[in-house]
């Protein structure tokens, strides 16, 4: 039988290998544009991390302890998001971050969370540079004979950015194959928004088309963030005679670009990335009769995962659709608990990133894993297509 003083003993050990006082709650903060045109986005992040943490929490939480969320506004801006993730950092003492949502805002932000040790996955942000640039230098540590000193730099190799979902470079592989080998395209037109997002998903679509011998796009030019009106731009879309137009950016701005389309009479089909992920891509558009026939590239639907069945149930019933990105903010939740409780470990990032590299996370997505740079071992990019009624679904039987 333990004594009250070895019970007491055990109990401050595993407090302190948590890095925990008794009781305190382990914070995980919740990055992304909860303001601004981007908002719906940030929504469906908050909506997947708060209902993890509630779910968590349920079943115990980690180790005894709860986990809370501190929400946090970039408005998807790369200034706003530098100044969140030292807030996050420095004066709320978060645990681990989900997010943050726009590429933009990603990569100066994680910066900052991978000089402090913390752990950061985002489940939107498909930019490369989100993992390449915060990828540690691997080092060659084998010729090192201190134990400890010899792990500390086989653990230095480990990053402690992440993301749940995949990259530009796959996404834009996905787009260019539908394009040449199911469309048949000839002349397409390639708009993007200029932002680190939008840009570089459109270059890295246009970079394969370019592997699949298609002819170099008949035109390519940015647009600004925030303008509404391209009737000028459709003008000349028409006047390239293009067959498949292209747009590497957000469904704020794809949605108006699509009805001046169809109201020019433009009938080239339109084709995006996962920035259109979003019922207000609809609305942005004017309504179902301009977004149908409408394609997108996305993630497989994480609401047909079994794994996620019942947390879809659970969403659906409070009123919620968990569309877009709100079960890779879930898994997030998930993957961050599941290393918190592996390891015995709340703070070290780059030991939480180490163990969901070296033994995965069960999720709502299935089983993940990871490459040690942060990204996913195995993405799932398809082709999704709009309809009559204002729904997307996977472009299966086309």
């Amino acid at each position: 039988m333990l004594t009250r003083l070895t019970l007491t003993l055990a109990l401050t050990v595993m407090t302190s290998s948590l890095g925990l006082a008794a009781g305190k709650d382990i914070l995980i903060g919740v990055a992304g544009p909860h303001t601004g045109a981007s908002a719906p986005f940030g929504l469906q992040l908050w909506k997947g991390a708060e209902k993890a943490v509630d779910d968590i929490n349920k079943a115990g939480g980690v180790n005894g302890h709860m986990l809370r969320t501190v929400k946090a506004d970039d408005a998807c801006l790369p200034a706003q998001a530098k100044n969140v993730a030292n807030k996050l950092v420095n004066t709320d003492k978060v645990n681990a971050v989900v997010g943050h949502f726009c590429s933009s805002s990603t990569i100066p932000a994680a910066g900052i969370y991978r000089e402090n040790n913390v752990l950061m996955i985002t489940p939107a942000s498909t930019n490369p540079r989100v993992t390449e640039d915060q990828a540690y230098k691997t080092k060659d540590c084998q010729a090192i004979t201190d134990k400890n000193k010899k792990d500390q730099c086989e653990l230095n190799n480990y990053s402690t950015i992440m993301r749940t979902c995949g990259r530009d470079d796959q996404q834009g592989v996905e787009a260019a194959n539908f394009i040449v080998n199911r469309l048949h395209s000839k002349s397409v037109a390639i708009i993007h928004d200029k932002d680190t997002y939008g840009q570089g998903l459109a270059d890295a679509m246009r970079t394969h088309l370019k592997t699949l011998g298609q002819p170099a796009p008949v035109m390519y030019e940015g647009l600004t963030r925030g303008e509404k009106d391209f009737n000028a731009l459709v003008t000349k879309v028409k006047a390239a005679k293009a067959d498949v137009v292209y747009f590497g950016g957000l469904y704020a701005e794809a949605g108006p670009l699509l009805r001046q389309m169809r109201e020019q009479g433009l009938k080239a089909a339109f084709i995006s990335g996962d920035g259109i992920v979003s019922n207000d891509f609809l609305s942005a558009a004017g309504g179902a009769k301009f977004v149908d026939g409408a394609y997108m590239t996305f993630g497989a639907d994480l609401r047909n995962v079994p794994t996620g069945k019942a947390v879809v149930e659970a969403f659906r019933k409070s009123g919620y659709e968990p569309e877009g990105y709100t079960l890779y903010s879930y898994a997030a939740v998930q993957a961050i608990a599941a290393a918190m409780k592996g390891t015995g470990e709340i703070q070290d990032g780059r030991k939480l990133s180490k163990w969901l590299v070296d033994n995965g996370a069960e999720t709502v997505m299935g089983l993940v894993r990871w490459t040690p740079k942060g990204d996913l071992v195995k993405s799932s990019y398809v082709m999704y297509v709009w309809d009559k009624a204002g729904k997307y679904a996977e472009a299966t039987k086309l």
